[in-house]
């Protein structure tokens, strides 16, 4: 039996330059954050030759090729898992929609899980890079490629996306103290807006070429955005935050609503100094940059939506129980 734990994310800035669409033409960069909230994947050998998959719903099948969760079905065919299998998937909070990433987070903890089932364990850079390729080219999900190579790297950081598929992954040295005192600015309220992210996915890729002095801006906050967390200029950061999300909704029709845009301006009017839907936009979470001081007040303000607590994390995917027999 092996279990993996691969975390979900925030991201701060840059999002929309890791799509194709831009690094084709020039590179792009985000800066982004695992949290203490996971995905787990259980992974065991079947006693027939049957593939059991556990999910919301549970399949029985006797092919790859019947099975109805496309990431699964995908992630066993790439690692070469064709019977005699067992998968379940549990994560810590309701993960479609929420925009923290969880699509890529899966797909790269199922990777983990089969490839160490196999006893051929993946780097980080090769279990991002297939899990790309799994969302993106093989089942066609608009996605951008942050989401996939946080997940796999874990921890703060700076992700450079280049022409050819090049990525580099660079650790974000912050102090300890300015680690601390960023979290604890760091708020998430659930908005009980559900959506898909695909339709905003589609159509801010469809606008790249018309948007592309909105995404250089944005990525030129994430040089920014690194500097500050460097320096501990912390609330000049939440500043930023609110920067960014004034250009992220230019990308797209969809990225925010009447509903969303009073949310954000009651959270602004209560003391929080910036923010952003994380993920696409449309709904899931809300994160706020709010000094310690203004954040009751905040949660009077917004406290008829759930707030999730959480950490920021500094591993990506792992191994957390391998026995094999």
């Amino acid at each position: 039996m092996i279990i993996t734990q691969t975390p979900l994310r925030i991201s701060f800035f840059g999002g929309g330059t890791d799509f194709r669409e831009f690094y084709d033409q020039e590179p792009g960069w985000v800066l982004s954050s695992t949290i203490d909230k996971y995905i787990f994947v259980i992974i065991k050998e079947r006693y027939d030759d049957k593939i059991r998959v556990g999910y919301t719903k549970t399949e029985l099948v006797d092919e790859i090729d019947e099975l109805e969760h496309t990431l699964v079905r995908e992630c066993l065919r790439r690692t070469g898992i064709t019977k005699r299998i067992e998968i379940s998937t549990m994560a810590d909070i309701p993960s479609e929609g929420s925009g923290l990433g969880s699509s890529s987070t899966l797909t790269v903890g199922l990777l983990n899980a089969m490839y160490t089932y196999l006893g051929t364990p993946k780097d980080y850079a090769t279990l991002a890079r297939e899990a790309c390729e799994i969302e993106i080219d093989i089942l066609g999900k608009p996605n951008g490629k942050q989401d996939q190579y946080i997940a796999a790297y874990g921890g703060q950081r700076f992700i450079r996306f280049c022409k050819d598929e090049v990525v580099e992954v660079e650790p974000m040295v912050i102090d300890t103290r300015i680690a601390r005192r960023l979290n604890q600015n760091l708020m998430l309220f659930y908005t009980n807006v559900p959506r898909k992210a695909e339709s905003v996915l589609t159509e801010q890729r469809q606008n790249v070429g018309d948007r592309m002095h909105v995404l250089r801006e944005l990525k030129e906050l994430a040089l920014r955005g690194r500097v500050y967390l460097h320096e501990g200029l912390l609330d000049d950061f939440g500043r930023l935050m609110h920067e960014g999300w004034v250009l992220k909704k230019q990308l797209a029709s969809k990225i925010s609503s009447s509903t969303i845009d009073q949310l954000y301006s009651t959270a602004i009017d209560a003391g929080a100094l910036g923010g952003k839907i994380t993920g696409a936009g449309g709904g899931g979470f809300l994160m706020l940059y709010c000094p310690r001081d203004k954040q009751e007040a905040v949660r009077d303000a917004l406290d008829h939506l759930p707030e999730l607590s959480f950490h920021l994390e500094r591993d990506g995917t792992k191994v957390i129980f391998n026995y094999r027999r």
